[in-house]
């Protein structure tokens, strides 16, 4: 029997089996990406509401075009358009959406916990992607689909997640991704950047996979996987300053070619974008030869229409 519609809140509510199904599926549509018509018709018929309340450009397009290549029409609401800017609760906007019908609701918003708010009330499927500085399950998914297709198996990699870890949806997601699938995770910052217990947030399957690395040069030693975030400036309002300045941050946790050395030779270079060139990643590591950064955005178009297909089919999909 078909379980309907299923929310993607975080990584969490997946286990290492349901993580690799829907990797799975996302290999079935990379290819579609060189074909004349990139059309299917799994979701003909369906509604996406793709409902940003924070800036994006990756994630909102490619569940756009994730949406319409499974043939849904997909509507896009920014926080501007949508009536919180004029004082309606968040709430209030999900239940004014779902009384559209829609099939799917996907969510971007500042507050952490905004999407799992809108899923314990909705008729239809909700997909988190990016609440505050809790998850962006989604990014995770098509990081790990990209490190399979370059490493083959993601189980027993050495994968090194450098950067602003405390304000990163992004780290958080990957980190419970990765460990599920068998890796083990260095997170690289300055201790101010290292939220406490982050190696804890996934129970045991974590804390057995996860070390900290205050130092650069030791998180990238042997590493198969280098994965860049930047400084989520947007995310300081009101504390105290994280680090000296952003110079002195590069200088000391910036991958260069020289850094990069520290890892191995057929290591591969991501970032979920977007890029502050000269900053956490220098122009000649971001745009050389190891750089799989343009492939993660490919990928985020394939996996997001596994993810689709998963929320609104269930296990018809």
């Amino acid at each position: 029997m078909p379980t309907g519609p299923r929310h993607l809140v975080s990584i969490a509510d997946l286990d290492a089996t349901e993580i690799v199904k829907i990797l799975d599926h996302g290999d079935r549509y990379w290819a579609l990406a060189d074909e004349p018509i990139k059309k299917l018709t799994s979701l003909r018929g369906r509604t996406v509401m793709i409902v940003m309340f924070e800036n994006s450009t990756r994630t909102r397009t490619s569940f756009e075009l994730a949406a319409k290549r499974l043939s849904a029409e997909a509507i896009n609401i920014s926080a501007s358009a949508s009536s919180t800017s004029k004082g309606e609760s968040l709430l209030d906007t999900g239940r004014n959406l779902e009384a559209m019908h829609p099939d799917c609701v996907v969510v971007r918003h500042a507050y952490g916990g905004a999407a799992a708010l809108l899923a314990r009330t909705a008729r239809c499927a909700i997909i988190n992607a990016g609440d505050g500085q809790h998850e962006h399950p989604t990014q995770a998914l098509l990081d790990a689909a990209t490190i399979r297709r370059h490493k083959g198996s993601i189980e027993g990699l050495e994968i090194a997640i450098v950067g602003d870890i405390s304000h990163s949806r992004v780290a958080r997601s990957n980190i419970l991704c990765l460990a599920k699938l068998g890796a083990r995770i260095r997170v690289v910052a300055p201790w101010t950047l290292i939220p406490r217990g982050i190696e804890l947030i996934g129970g045991d399957v974590t804390r057995e996979r996860v070390t900290i690395c205050p130092r650069l040069e030791d998180g990238l030693e042997g590493a198969d996987v280098v994965m860049m975030l930047r400084v989520q400036h947007e995310r300081f309002a009101g504390e105290a300053p994280r680090f000296p300045n952003t110079r002195e941050l590069s200088r000391t946790f910036g991958l260069s070619e020289r850094t990069l050395a520290y890892a191995k030779p057929d290591a591969i270079v991501m970032h979920p974008g977007p890029i502050n060139r000269g900053v956490e990643v220098s122009p000649q590591v971001a745009d050389g030869p190891r750089a799989v950064i343009l492939q993660q955005v490919s990928w985020g178009v394939a996996i997001r229409m596994a993810v689709l297909e998963r929320a609104i089919l269930g296990d018809e999909s």
